[in-house]
């Protein structure tokens, strides 16, 4: 049995198709029945626990054989990220307690970086969850290609798209959510001693003016990018509704001056199958679906 954390989101959702696809069995963690519905449906065993219910986690994670657990994404957090220590911190005894023979995490890019920004919240999970004495291994994913859910609307409607990523000619790690959720499935069913970090990006990396090109091939129309001034990101983020904007702008800062790269470096990450276009493609039609 396989305990699947964040299975209702797009990572946990690929690992779990992964394990499934293969005959494994599959204990889905949701907050509410409801959503566990569709996987029960799938002939997943449905257990309810919050990220912050320790006890509830312990018994959604005893008995698996392998689990995989992720911190719920936080982009506007409260400064010293308090709300992301409590999830760590419980899933540090959930996963304590019930000690499982072996325990995927889903890290980032940078999840070795001391230097304060948003990801840092995975810095820690990493330092906490590597101290509990169990078959751990963390997957350092790069920027997700699903970001540019965001620039359909964008491209479509304007033909023109805002990038935070710059200078706009800069190859960037990024990744397909279909890769992370295979290579963690194949993590979680591996026999030998598990990796303990993988850092993962797609089969090449890519520019903002490539995605604004691949754009304009799949709409059939003229779509360019523009990158978004950097003195105009705070007046931006706090319009929009974010209190504490200062970890996501730091964050973004590393990803352009170049210092949230891997620990290893690009010549050492594994890298993914699946192309930019097939990620873009399948936004667009879920878009045209809604």
């Amino acid at each position: 049995m396989y305990t699947i954390t964040g299975i209702t989101g797009q990572v946990g959702g690929a690992v779990a198709r992964n394990l499934l696809s293969r005959g494994k069995q599959v204990r889905a963690v949701v907050r509410n029945a409801t959503k566990g519905q569709a996987w029960a449906e799938r002939g997943c065993e449905v257990s309810l626990a919050q990220v912050n219910d320790s006890n509830a986690l312990t018994k959604a994670f005893e008995g698996a054989e392998g689990i995989f657990v992720l911190l719920p994404p936080i982009f506007d957090p409260t400064p010293g990220f308090p709300e992301s220590q409590s999830a760590i911190e419980s899933l540090r005894k959930a996963l304590s307690a019930a000690r499982p023979g072996r325990v995927v995490c889903l890290s980032t890019i940078g999840g070795h970086v001391k230097r304060e920004n948003l990801l840092s919240q995975l810095h820690q999970m990493e330092t906490v969850l590597g101290g509990i004495g169990l078959p751990i291994s963390f997957l350092r994913a790069a920027w997700f290609m699903e970001n540019s859910a965001w620039d359909v609307a964008p491209a479509r409607e304007t033909g023109v798209i805002p990038s935070f990523l710059q200078p706009l000619d800069k190859p960037f790690p990024m990744v397909a959510t279909e890769d992370i959720g295979r290579v963690a499935a194949e993590l979680l069913m591996a026999s030998s001693r598990p990796e303990r970090v993988v850092e993962l990006e797609g089969p090449k990396r890519i520019t903002p003016n490539e995605i604004a090109a691949a754009f304009a091939k799949l709409l059939g129309k003229e779509v360019s990018i523009q990158a978004v001034p950097r003195d105009s990101w705070e007046s931006l983020f706090r319009s929009q509704g974010m209190q504490n904007p200062t970890p996501r702008m730091q964050m973004l800062d590393g990803f352009n001056e170049g210092w949230i790269e891997f620990e290893s470096g690009a010549a050492k990450s594994r890298k993914g199958a699946t192309p930019l276009e097939a990620v873009l493609r399948s936004l667009i039609e879920a878009k045209t679906e809604q």
